[in-house]
């Protein structure tokens, strides 16, 4: 959604890095192009100045003028800015605390808000609740229908005692939506729900007989919340839109749907500010798991190409199976082989994740190899384990037996060329070196800085090489063919050791170049000397 946004903000601040010092010119030169980017996002007109004028008063006082890196600050100050215009904080949704919790949608025709109903419904599901879905859109033909399909999809009864209007008779609905959502929480208290979602009906556009309906629902179930679905791809319209709903129904929170859309996203940016109200969820896919709550922090950080690790480990989490995880775990412990086995396993655990491009977009930088991510087959993974459950389960747990014609079976019986047989089996071959190391207590190769990589002292011995410019170890002397002489060398080279072993004081790891170490030169906290083992 916000892709050409965040190119355009991405490059502005490419041209301020490198400076020491941004003049007033370099400032306004980046706000400006900081407007382009909004404008041509299609966010308000209001918002852009709002929001500019906010940014250049800010890049242009101390906390810029003082910085160490000027370009990183004005980041960070245009981050704060985009976080506070979408909302500030996350907002979650204020349960009842007594009787069920009653939440009203309410927006245009052709915003989500049927399919957003199961979405939320599901959503609420899982943490819990125990949600039930009242059809009060009784003007569309079929919105009845489409809403015990999707509670059905979700495992949400629906109450729905009227059929709706078919398509020949649009303008004489089968009954009153307003009876309808009255009874709708009446059923919810007598059947122990603790959460009611009414779907009402909508327009092409906003029209008085529309609020005055939605008008009259909220009077009658006195909603704990109003959410008002906005589609995000309807732009500079979506401010109006959102100002006539919140003044017809007094709406109390924002649900954006279509975020997985090619348009520009200024509706994102724009509602928030000028309603003042939250946008609290967000619906990201076709999918009824493609459904999250929105925060403004991170929604900032994807645009400014930042990242959101958070909300990818909080994906991982509720997909990932934990008893796979303590099982590979324990392997892992156990410094036993990685096997095709555990590999097919990872995989299937991925693929429980969803959608292999959205979880690599949320990585920082993704920005910048968007292209590239955007050609990726979702399918490579259907491949890859066509090919591993074409292998018998001996190869999968032995694959150094594959040869050659082991290798052309396993290609026609996963339908792939033998060459991706053969790139599958050297990746494997590579990861399970690297799973061999991490057991083994090596840390991660190449990654200077973990236990076990070479050049750090105190660290210990490991693989990955030694790091460049480093002087390499020296070489031990071989030792004579001559037996007396070689016990003679043998009893030397220890009489060194030891008489190294007096000489090198406690304090050598910390630098000290002889005598015994003082913690107290190191100017630590009390008591600390203790933990270091001084001797003094």
């Amino acid at each position: 959604m916000f892709n050409s946004l965040s190119d355009r903000l991405t490059a502005t601040f490419k041209n301020l890095r490198g400076k020491g010092r941004l003049t007033e010119a370099d400032v306004d030169a980046t706000v400006r192009e900081i407007r382009r980017a909004l404008l041509d996002a299609d966010v308000a007109v209001p918002v852009v100045r709002e929001f500019t004028a906010r940014v250049r008063e800010r890049a242009l006082g101390a906390e810029v003028s003082g910085a160490l890196n000027p370009s990183q600050q004005i980041v960070k100050i245009v981050n704060e800015e985009l976080v506070e215009i979408l909302g500030g904080e996350t907002r979650r949704i204020r349960l009842a605390k007594t009787g069920p919790t009653i939440i009203m949608l309410a927006g245009l025709q052709g915003a989500g808000k049927t399919t957003l109903a199961g979405k939320l419904s599901k959503y609420l599901k899982a943490q819990g609740h125990s949600p039930m879905l009242v059809a009060c859109d009784l003007q569309r033909p079929n919105a009845v229908t489409q809403l015990q399909v999707v509670g059905q999809r979700a495992g949400v009864p629906v109450f729905a005692p009227h059929p709706g209007a078919t398509s020949t008779e649009l303008d004489h609905p089968a009954g009153d939506p307003v009876a309808v959502a009255r009874a709708g929480v009446e059923e919810a208290k007598r059947t122990l729900h603790d959460v009611v979602i009414v779907d009402t009906a909508g327009r092409l556009g906003v029209d008085a007989e529309m609020m005055e309906q939605a008008r009259q629902i909220r009077r009658a179930i006195v909603p704990n919340e109003v959410l008002f679905v906005i589609d995000s791809m309807i732009g500079q319209d979506a401010v109006n839109t959102a100002m006539a709903f919140d003044e017809g129904v007094n709406f109390t929170g924002i649900v954006l749907s279509k975020l997985d859309g090619d348009a520009r996203g200024g509706a994102a940016l724009s509602v928030a500010s000028v309603t003042g109200k939250p946008v609290m969820f967000a619906s990201t896919g076709e999918g009824l798991d493609d459904f999250e709550l929105f925060h403004p922090d991170r929604m900032a950080s994807r645009i400014l190409d930042m990242g959101d690790v958070l909300t990818l480990i909080e994906q991982a989490e509720k997909s990932w199976d934990k008893d796979e995880a303590a099982r590979m775990a324990k392997k892992f412990a156990d410094q036993e082989d990685f096997t095709l086995e555990d590999f097919l396993a990872q995989m299937q655990q991925i693929r429980n994740m969803g959608s292999m491009k959205k979880m690599l977009m949320m990585m920082p930088g993704a920005q910048n190899i968007r292209q590239q991510l955007e050609q990726f087959d979702e399918r490579e993974i259907d491949r890859v384990e066509a090919i591993v459950r074409s292998m018998t389960p001996h190869e999968r747990v032995a694959p150094k037996i594959i040869n050659g014609s082991r290798r052309a079976r396993i290609a026609r019986g996963s339908g792939v060329h033998v060459s991706e047989v053969n790139g599958l089996l050297e990746r494997f071959a590579q990861a399970q070196k690297m799973m061999k190391k991490m057991a083994a207590g090596g840390g991660m190769p190449g990654m200077p800085g973990m236990p076990g990589m070479p050049g750090m002292p105190g660290m210990g011995g490991g693989g990955g090489g030694a790091r460049k410019g480093a002087k390499s170890a020296p070489k031990k002397k071989a030792r004579s063919g001559n037996p007396a002489k070689a016990a003679q060398e043998l009893k030397d080279a220890e009489a060194r050791r030891a008489a190294g072993a007096k000489a090198v004081p406690t304090g050598a790891a910390f630098g000290q170049q002889g005598g015994d170490f003082d913690p107290s030169q190191l100017n630590l906290p009390k008591g600390f000397d203790k933990f270091l083992g001084g001797s003094k």
